[in-house]
């Protein structure tokens, strides 16, 4: 028994209407028409009511008539009897016509309000169905929307009301979804072929130093010595990547930390690198707590350093700089370098973007250093603005969310550059 209620109960289910929300409207509409002409038929029926069931003015007896010499007509007692007994008969009579009245009154309104109510659900559907059309522009359209067909959009003509917002912020997000599904092939592309190219390097050095007849425990010595170089290029292209993918993921957990003594640690450690490039860097130091992730930190501070130092001209500068600005910790480090187009600016912070270097030509870095200074600013909610300098290079300035909680100062080795 218990099975048969409830296979009766899902075959009832299935045989309701779907209670979409077109549906909902207009039985929304049909409640409030009929909620409110109730209230408008029940005030007008005791407003009549009480117009017609008003008490009439109550008859007047005259002097009774005197005939010449004197002498009344009728008596006047038989004269106010026959009045009262007419006045009994007309009130009741009246009461009659008055509840005849108010019957039909009341039952033409019911009449007439059921009619207005069918009116009014037929109408509630049609009214309901044309506001929510761009609803369902915008379901067909999201259901035919693939990971290939991103360049679709709605394009909603009508009004500039709340649906015409909603499938403008839907386009926008499409948009977005277009532009960061392109990113993430072009990345997954570059990132492909920055793998293969050490592994065919390693393959191509091992099969030639094999196939040399006359190899000598000198050049086997060197083939290998280039093929742990490339294998140590790999693992620094790797470990980018997974600096990159860790930095896109965000950070759970933030702690405040010096932002100024990181700053100092890296530029300590960057400066016989300075000194053999010919480059002198200059440091303003001041103190900087901020909050996030202090080995991400690092990292920003060690791309940005390196970064500067590597596309720079010989004899030229780097300024390092640290501060507390309205309670936000601020990093800025600006560089002397070969001339930056504005337009280009952002291209320089795209995965495997080089700019005026040829593919053949990169023998240093890895064309990620400021992909990685990008995912790191974002994962900490830190501003990042980059500018180009009139003579050449660039300045970039990295604003953290500052604490009022000092962190303990801790001296850490800092880590290995990666580009």
């Amino acid at each position: 028994m218990p099975a048969i209620a409830r296979l009766a109960g899902r075959t009832a289910r299935r045989r309701l209407p779907r209670r979409t929300v077109r549906l909902r409207m207009t039985l929304l509409y049909g409640g409030l028409f009929v909620l409110s002409g109730a209230a408008l038929l029940g005030v007008t029926y005791v407003l009549v009511h009480r117009a017609v069931g008003a008490q009439p003015p109550a008859l007047s007896v005259s002097e009774p008539d005197v005939e010449p010499g004197g002498v009344p007509a009728q008596p006047p007692q038989s004269r106010h009897s026959a009045l009262e007994t007419l006045t009994d008969q007309a009130q009741e009579a009246m009461a009659g016509k008055i509840a005849d009245l108010m019957h039909q009154l009341l039952v033409q309104s019911g009449i007439a309000l059921a009619l207005m109510l069918v009116v009014s659900i037929v109408l509630g559907w049609i009214v309901a169905g044309r506001m929510l059309r761009p609803l369902r522009t915008i379901t067909a359209t999201a259901q035919e929307i693939s990971a290939t067909s991103l360049h679709q959009r709605l394009a909603l003509e009508g009004p500039c009301d709340e649906l015409r917002e909603l499938g403008d912020t839907f386009d926008g997000l499409l948009s977005r979804l277009e532009t960061s599904f392109e990113a993430h092939r072009q990345f997954v592309a570059n990132a492909s072929h920055e793998l293969r190219t050490p592994l065919a390097r390693q393959r191509a050095l091992g099969q030639v130093a094999l196939s040399d007849p006359e190899a000598t425990v000198e050049s086997l010595r060197e083939a290998h010595e280039r093929i742990l170089a490339t294998g140590a290029q790999q693992e620094r292209l790797i470990e980018a990547l997974l600096t990159l993918a860790r930095s896109n993921a965000g950070i759970e957990v933030r702690r405040p930390f010096d932002l100024t003594e990181i700053a100092r640690e890296v530029v300590d450690a960057r400066a016989a690198e300075a000194d053999l490039r010919t480059v002198k860097i200059h440091t303003s130091l001041a103190a900087a707590v901020a909050l996030g992730h202090r080995p991400l930190a690092e990292r920003l501070v060690v791309n940005l350093v390196d970064n500067a130092l590597r596309h720079n001209t010989p004899h030229g500068e780097v300024r390092v700089t640290t501060g507390t600005v309205d309670g936000h910790a601020v990093l800025t480090v600006a560089n002397t370098g070969p001339p930056v187009p504005p337009e280009a600016v952002d291209r320089l912070f795209q995965p495997f973007q080089r700019l005026g270097v040829t593919r053949a030509a990169r023998t240093e870095g890895l064309g990620l250093g400021l992909s990685i200074v990008q995912a790191i600013a974002h994962a900490h909610d830190a501003g990042l603005t980059t500018s180009t300098r009139p003579g050449g290079g660039l300045t970039v300035t990295v604003t953290f969310p500052g604490t009022k909680v000092h962190a303990p100062l801790t001296r850490r080795r800092p880590p290995s550059s990666v580009h």
